[in-house]
Order: C-alpha cells, then sequence, then structure tokens
C-alpha cells in the first residue's frame, strides 16, 4: 500500500503577484501612518517585489499590522482647561479707533472687562496667546459705521451677545470648551459697522512650520516612490505577458509541426 503524498511546506509555495502587492500595501500603509521611515520603505518594497516565495514574503512584514486591521488606540485623557493661562496683571482695559485703527495681539493679559470702540475706523483683538486676569472676561465692543475683528482661541468657552442695528454682530463662535478652562463673554452694538467674532487655532510657531514642511517632503516623496514601483511593476507585467504570448506560439508552432 502506497504511503500518501507529501503536503508542501507553504513557506516553499511560489508567491503569485497578488501575494507580493498584498505585502506591499501593507508596508506602504505602516509607512503612511509613520510606522516605517522612507529607507525603511524603499528596502522593504524592494524585499517584496525581489521575493519568490511566501517563506521569503512572511518576514517582511512579520513586525506591522494588516492593513485594514482594526488597532484599538490607547484612550487620551479628557483635557482640562489650561488654568495656567488665568491670572496676571491686566495690560490694559481700552482700545479706541476713531478714523483709524488699534491691536491687541500677541502675549498680553485681557482684564475683567476690556471696552473696545471703532468708529469709521477697525480694530483687531487677538486672544490666542493672551492671558485671562479672571476665569471669565466680558469684552464690551462698539462699533459706529466701522469694523472690528474678536479671535478667540478654539478651546475656551464663547458666549456673544451683542446685536447688530443695520450692521452684523457675528454669534458663529458660540460654544462651550474645555471644562474649567476661561469663558468669554461677547457684548455691545454695531450701528451700520460690523463685529466678527470667530474661533481660529493657534498660530504656529517655526518649529510647527518646520515639522509640516518635513511632512509634506515626506509624503511627495512616497508619492513619487508609490509611482516608480507602479511604473516598474506595470513594465514587470508587461514583460510576462510578452514571455507568456511568446510561449503560446511556440507551443501552438510545435504543435503544428508534430500535426
Amino acid at each position: 500500500m502506497s504511503s500518501p503524498p507529501a503536503v508542501p511546506d507553504r513557506g516553499n509555495l511560489r508567491a503569485s503577484d497578488a501575494d507580493r502587492e498584498r505585502v506591499a500595501e501593507i508596508v506602504r500603509e505602516a509607512a503612511g501612518d509613520g510606522r516605517l521611515t522612507m529607507e525603511e520603505l524603499d528596502e522593504r518594497l524592494d524585499a517584496v517585489y525581489a521575493a519568490k516565495t511566501y517563506a521569503e514574503l512572511e518576514p517582511i512584514t512579520q513586525d506591522l499590522p494588516r492593513a485594514g486591521a482594526a488597532h484599538a488606540p490607547i484612550p487620551a485623557p479628557v483635557p482640562a482647561g489650561d488654568l495656567s493661562r488665568v491670572g496676571g496683571e491686566p495690560s490694559s482695559h481700552a482700545a479706541v479707533a476713531i478714523l483709524g485703527g488699534f491691536s491687541r495681539k500677541g502675549d498680553w493679559v485681557v482684564p475683567k472687562e476690556f471696552s473696545a470702540v471703532a468708529i469709521l475706523g477697525g480694530g483687531e483683538i487677538d486672544l490666542r496667546e493672551a492671558r485671562f486676569a479672571e476665569p471669565v472676561v466680558t469684552i464690551h465692543a462698539v462699533t459706529v459705521m466701522g469694523g472690528m475683528e474678536i479671535i478667540v482661541p478654539e478651546d475656551v468657552t464663547v458666549e456673544v451677545t451683542g446685536v447688530g442695528i443695520m450692521g452684523a454682530f457675528e454669534h458663529i463662535a458660540n460654544g462651550e470648551g474645555k471644562p474649567g478652562g476661561p469663558k468669554i463673554i461677547v457684548n455691545g452694538v454695531a450701528i451700520m459697522g460690523a463685529v466678527e467674532v470667530r474661533r481660529k487655532p493657534p498660530k504656529k510657531s517655526k518649529q510647527g512650520e518646520e515639522l509640516d514642511a518635513r511632512r509634506d517632503y515626506r509624503q511627495l516623496r512616497m508619492d513619487a516612490r508609490h509611482e516608480r514601483l507602479d511604473a516598474r511593476h506595470e513594465h514587470m507585467r508587461e514583460r510576462r505577458d510578452v514571455r507568456r504570448e511568446h510561449m503560446r506560439d511556440r507551443r501552438d508552432y510545435r504543435r503544428g509541426e508534430l500535426d
């Protein structure tokens, strides 16, 4: 009685183009998530397209999550309000622009009550880098045929109650901020003028701009690398198709000779 045929080891089986593309996608996704550097991406993709068996493909992604797999992130604690921004001696209590303009921005201390008036002029109040003398501050804004822009941080509570008379007093920034953080109340009137209250993200530091530039450059390199790999893969596929067509022609020719 003959013994059953031996089952071949899966690792020794030849990998297909679809197998290599599946592994390449895992590597690209890992690089996009920041798990691999550009140099590591290049090395692993070269190894992927040079692999001939499953045994050569498996080590390439051994330390990487599979593409599309769900990974539960470690829950981040809910940030409390930035109480370090509360306190200090107020820098000024009022700003007036008549046929001109004023600006309050940068590192300054907002008093408990701040009055701003713009008559036939304009004003800018930027609170993104400011400190607050009290947990709750109030800005009294009045414009007459003028305009005023009040920029508030994204993480503070804002309550706008001003009104417009033949003008506009925007309330779009109304909303809650982080628990325990400062609260900004904006009231007043805009007569034939406008008061804009808007939330904006903090200004980026020079270091943040450099990080963004490096991230963009990295993405451009990755996109260029993907294009080169796709072109090389397409070239390999065309060569493979040509070889197969040539083999079919030879096989048909030999069959013709035998007939």
